[in-house]
């Protein structure tokens, strides 16, 4: 039974973990070193959803560093697929079945990136049998390492990590994104904040979902929602909440699956109170 449960993590003598924590952390001292060094910004989705030629490379990077150790792996990165909701879900649908899937944020925070604000991240994760099994987040900024592997833990400098201790919304610092969906995610998120804002002890928007989730997994956050992501912006931070003893749901409520875009992720204790001031204010995105 105990090599059933370790036999996904590694093959052939490799492991899927030590790969993930190796390439992330080399393209995340990659994309530092390019740090006020990029030439060209382009627009994608929208005028505040950008992407640079440091995104496109960091992903060719980790594509290539983890292809060399798992040629035969599936691989979903943000930049190889076209801008918006219905291709986002259209990729991952195209993959969904592999064995074996790489999902791979290269720079998650471009616009704090472009700015010089630091706060942005390297997200990999691997899913098996569509479930994700390690999860790596790195932020080049203040050299941090976060990773989790399924039923093991999750870790930040070599330290178990685990969530907060609040159990009232009302004591919670709360975080969320403002999405580049201008349309359809963004009024829904906006609504989100207008109703917990006077419900928690602050909230925080600081530009990169899978640092907040990093971050809820720590205890550094008590929680995190936002709508209309993709499951680059998810995968990882999501086991890293939950092998640190939180939860993740849609916000709905419902299970986390590889294919939820509206998230909740907490230290648990705060989880219902959170989803019900989401669904009471019309705000789950739903």
């Amino acid at each position: 039974m105990i090599n059933e449960v370790q036999e996904p993590y590694v093959v052939g003598g490799k492991s899927f973990t030590a790969v993930a924590i190796n390439t992330a952390a080399k393209a995340g001292q990659w994309i530092k070193s390019r740090l006020g060094a990029h030439n060209s910004v382009d627009m994608k989705y929208s005028s505040h959803d950008l992407v640079t030629e440091v995104d496109k490379g960091s992903e060719k990077m980790i594509r290539n560093l983890i292809m060399t150790h798992f040629p035969n792996h599936s691989f979903l990165g943000e930049e190889g697929v076209e801008p918006g909701p219905a291709a986002s879900a259209q990729a991952l649908q195209n993959v969904r079945d592999a064995e074996y899937l790489w999902i791979v944020d290269p720079i998650d925070g471009t616009t704090n990136f472009i700015h010089g604000f630091p706060f942005y991240s390297v997200s990999i994760a691997l899913a098996y049998q569509g479930e994700v099994v390690v999860g790596v987040i790195y932020d080049p900024s203040r050299d941090e390492l976060f990773v989790a592997e399924k039923g093991k833990g999750a870790y930040v400098h070599g330290q178990k990590m685990s969530v907060s201790a609040e159990s009232k919304l009302s004591d919670s610092l709360i975080a969320t994104g403002l999405p580049a969906d201008r349309l359809g995610a963004l009024p829904a998120n906006l609504s989100g904040i207008q109703a917990l804002a006077p419900k928690v002890r602050n909230i925080r928007v600081a530009g990169s979902a899978a640092l907040h989730l990093a971050y809820v997994a720590c205890g550094r956050l008590t929680g995190f929602w936002e709508i209309g992501l993709n499951s680059w912006d998810i995968a990882a931070g999501a086991l890293l909440i939950q092998e640190s003893g939180g939860q993740v749901t849609d916000t709905e409520g419902k299970p986390y699956t590889l294919d939820v875009r509206n998230i909740i992720g907490t230290n648990g204790r705060v989880h219902q109170e959170l989803q019900q001031g989401l669904a009471d204010s019309g705000a789950t995105g739903f």
